[in-house]
């Protein structure tokens, strides 16, 4: 039995509650915040209470281990939410469940100078530099920047000369194969990294690198052929 069902109170009861707490919060320490704004963040803090009572006490221990790092990554949801929310804005979607058919919004192309002005980690997942790949995953230098030249590896320059690399491109310490063919399709390797890790109207909402990690690399490269601007 639920806690919700001991206590009477619904789930959907409970996060709205929760919801209206916030708002209620936001408003009082911040007239100036879009009511519809502090209606949204309230939703999205309902949903995130309600969904933590329904973790195993495991994950609910697991998450207690890192609240040291709670704040950081809160912030980083956020920032990769407005992100998000300013990318379907200027594609024209202005509504997530049904302003566009969802092949349309899967398939509206991501802005490469947006991605720019973001943190690496807020929308490429985890990134290593050459020395962490080295010691970890035994890639020695001179093989990286093979591969790198070879367009084998997606690589993300960050900051001056620096690049680094997505962990979620390799197996068994080497990249996936069909990384180079998309590379070459697409072009610019931040958008290339973009739409291999975001589920893709071109293959039915399949993300591509998934695929790419279980060798369906003909149908990766066939889609991203579709989706390659010009």
């Amino acid at each position: 039995m639920s806690r919700f069902q001991t206590t009477g109170l619904g789930q959907d009861d409970f996060a709205e509650m929760v919801a209206e707490d916030v708002e209620r919060a936001l408003a009082h320490y911040d007239e100036a915040i879009n009511q519809s704004t502090v209606v949204s963040v309230g939703k999205i803090a309902g949903s995130i209470a309600s969904a933590v009572t329904l973790l195993s006490p495991k994950h609910q221990r697991a998450i207690d281990a890192i609240h040291a790092d709670l704040p950081g990554l809160a912030s980083k949801f956020v920032r990769a939410l407005a992100a998000e929310a300013a990318r379907r804005s200027e594609a024209g979607v202005t509504d997530m469940p049904g302003a566009l058919p969802a092949d349309e919004a899967l398939a509206a192309p991501p802005r490469s100078d947006d991605l720019e002005s973001m943190l690496i980690e807020d929308w490429a997942g985890r990134v290593a530099g050459s020395t962490y790949l080295e010691e970890n995953l035994r890639i020695a230098r001179s093989t990286l920047h093979r591969w790198q030249r070879r367009g084998d590896v997606i690589a993300l320059r960050k900051g001056g000369r620096k690049h680094v690399f997505p962990l979620a491109q390799f197996v068994d310490g080497r990249p996936v194969a069909g990384i180079s063919d998309v590379q070459s399709l697409i072009g610019n390797p931040r958008l290339a990294w973009l739409w291999l890790t975001r589920p893709a109207a071109q293959l039915d909402g399949r993300v591509p690198i998934d695929l790419l990690r279980l060798d369906q690399i003909n149908e990766v490269v066939e889609a991203a052929r579709v989706f390659a601007p010009g």
